[in-house]
């Protein structure tokens, strides 16, 4: 017996309306009794990328890079220490947090494939990994170990790996469909 797709609006309308039959769904599609799907689901990668409800981690991802090297080309140059703790703030979250978070994306892609906990704990455990990494390739070239090379490779990093995990995780969601 095949039963009739129901919208997710109707789904709620069924159970009652309201909030608490908003978290019945959401509690039910997280264990699995129900199937959420997106009746319109991204047919291309870029599709997939210009649309917030599926890629906003890959763009707030790609700011705090952009706010990261900002906030240290400006505290840089105009010598401005009431930037100095936005600036540690966000090397912090630069150097031991996002270039492992865009490798397990890259890694895991699913959504179920990893739990949340085991999300940030991979991240922070890769980052610790991959920066040293990073630093020991600088270490043989003419650039050398500076402010300069070493955050223009962090973001080369960052943004290759997140670039590979948007186009992973579209290429689950694609199969998931089939």
């Amino acid at each position: 017996m095949v039963e009739k797709q129901l919208t997710l609006e109707e789904y709620v309308a069924r159970q009652g309306g309201g909030w608490r039959a908003v978290k019945k769904a959401f509690e039910e599609a997280s264990r699995g009794v129900i199937r959420l799907e997106d009746p319109d689901p991204p047919a291309t990668p870029v599709e997939y990328a210009l649309r917030p409800e599926y890629s906003l981690w890959y763009w707030a991802t790609c700011t705090a890079a952009a706010l990261t090297i900002i906030t240290v080309v400006l505290t840089s140059w105009i010598n401005a220490a009431w930037l100095m703790p936005l600036r540690y703030i966000l090397g912090a979250l630069y150097t031991l947090f996002i270039p492992g978070y865009t490798l397990v994306e890259a890694l895991y892609p699913g959504e179920r494939d990893l739990a949340p906990l085991e999300r940030l704990a991979l991240s922070i455990g890769l980052s610790l990994a991959v920066i040293p990494l990073i630093g020991l390739f600088l270490n043989y070239t003419p650039w050398g170990i500076r402010l300069e090379p070493v955050l223009a490779s962090i973001t080369v990093f960052t943004v290759a790996t997140a670039t590979i995990a948007l186009y992973r995780k579209h290429r689950v969601l694609q199969e998931s469909r089939r």
